[in-house]
This record gives C-alpha cells, structure tokens and sequence, in this order.
C-alpha cells in the first residue's frame, strides 16, 4: 500500500474585487495577486480569450449580479 500523498491547499483573496479563490502553490507576494477576470479588466488590450468565453464570463457576471440584488 503506498500513502495517500496530502497536498497543502492555501487561500487567497484578489487585491481588487476581493474574490477568494484556492491554489497549491504558495505565493511570495500575496498582496500582489489578482484573479483572472481582474486582470483582464485592468488590461482589456491583452485580453486574447476566444469570444466564446468572453461570452460565457459576461453571462456569469451578469447571472452573479442578478443573483445579489435578489439576495440583499
């Protein structure tokens, strides 16, 4: 029998929209990390994402914001 290997999981939260998200990897800089969707709005010009999940975020969003206003 080998043993079940136990990796570390470490959470974080986005400097800008303060979204929680979970990695494996620990960060030199946790002060500095942003989520992808952040990044992408700081930098629409680097945004090379297919339209198709472009389409997919802005629907999740969208379907996010409406889902808060009926919660609050």
């Amino acid at each position: 029998m080998s043993k079940k290997k136990i990796k570390k999981i470490y959470k974080y939260e986005c400097t800008i929209s303060g979204e929680a998200f979970k990695t494996t990897a620990e960060a030199q800089h946790p002060g500095e990390l942003t989520t992808v969707s952040s990044y992408y709005q700081m930098h629409p010009d680097k945004d090379d994402r297919p339209i198709e999940i472009k389409i997919k975020v802005k629907a999740k969003e969208e379907d996010d914001a409406a889902f808060k206003a009926l919660t609050e």
